[in-house]
């Protein structure tokens, strides 16, 4: 089982399992409305050219988050 890691750590082309999200309030609840939930599994498709955001496909579409925002998503990488 490899550590749990925040979605900003993921490079392009890295698959990986939600485990945990870090935010309450209105960020959490929007952010497992967007199926972020744990359990889903994401890829991240790329980044900006300054790192941010990150584009990660899930439950089949596209997704672009704020690494702020990614920072709350706990996930484990896929092998």
């Amino acid at each position: 089982m490899s550590p749990a890691l925040s979605l900003r750590q993921l490079k392009p082309g890295q698959n990986a399992t939600v485990i945990k999200i870090g935010a309450a309030g209105p960020l959490g609840r929007r952010l497992r409305d967007m199926g972020l939930v744990p359990g889903a599994s994401l890829m991240v498709i790329g980044r900006a050219p300054l790192k941010d955001p990150v584009e990660i496909k899930i439950k089949g579409y596209n997704l672009t988050l704020r690494n702020n925002e990614a920072d709350h998503i706990l996930v484990e990488v896929a092998e």
